[in-house]
């Protein structure tokens, strides 16, 4: 994964934050209000159109709380540490265009800008919009593999999701025909952490989206657990 964008020569990081933050698009994800603040995410079209699409998570407030952090830090550098966590164990990830944080009268503010996965389609619109059929058994056999290992890459590093929905993995199909394979990204990772045990890790993922996978059938759920299963108890070397 590409590391969060390196500042231009001559340029502070309080006014490339401050550029980022008057930088504003449609809201995709209108403002929460928990965790001592809000966070939300607005999608940006830069005037250059062969540029990518870009996500904005803007934050005011919206803490996490550890022994090393007591009065707290924005969820935006705990996703942050995630992103790099889960691209070092093998797991594409949005590519990280900029992160940055700063305090204004007492209360900090946040942003998290990363790229648009283009020619994804999140598990949840796979179903939903009839990919399987399209694409043919064996594909959709080769995704529910997929997913299965690429999960078990991050629990392998004791890396666990914590939001672990449908609408939160991403499917994309390179090739055609048999020689055709699914790439998987996982994004939503505000709540991600790690854990002393894989156990823990895995345990709380997977049931996580067995009680959310909606569409996705009994054989098809079995199908991706025996894959995270037998990746889980071979010895994959994590990137």
């Amino acid at each position: 994964m590409n590391r969060p964008l390196v500042l231009p020569a001559g340029e502070s990081p309080t006014s490339t934050f401050q550029r980022w933050w008057d930088t504003h698009g449609e809201w995709v994800e209108a403002p929460n209000q928990r965790r001592d603040g809000e966070s939300g995410v607005q999608r940006l079209r830069l005037r250059d159109a062969s540029q990518p699409l870009l996500y904005s998570k803007r934050q005011i407030g919206h803490l996490y709380r550890t022994f090393a952090h007591p009065f707290g830090r924005p969820t935006a550098l705990r996703e942050l540490r995630a992103l790099q966590a889960f691209a070092d164990a093998g797991v594409r990830v949005p590519q990280v265009i900029y992160c940055g944080t700063r305090q204004q009268a007492g209360q900090w503010q946040a942003l998290l800008i990363t790229a648009e996965l283009d020619g994804f389609v999140s598990l949840e619109n796979w179903y939903r919009d009839g990919h399987a059929a399209r694409h043919g058994t064996l594909v959709h056999q080769r995704m529910l593999a997929a997913v299965g290992v690429a999960l078990s890459r991050i629990h392998r590093a004791r890396w666990q999701h914590g939001c672990c929905y449908p609408k939160h993995i991403f499917l994309r199909v390179h090739g055609v025909g048999d020689a055709a394979w699914v790439e998987v990204a996982l994004l939503d990772l505000e709540k991600s952490r790690r854990r002393l045990r894989r156990s823990a890790a895995a345990r709380h993922d997977l049931r996580q989206l067995n009680r959310h996978r909606q569409d996705m059938p009994v054989e098809d759920w079995l199908r991706l657990l025996a894959a995270h299963t037998t990746a889980s108890e071979a010895d994959i070397h994590v990137i």
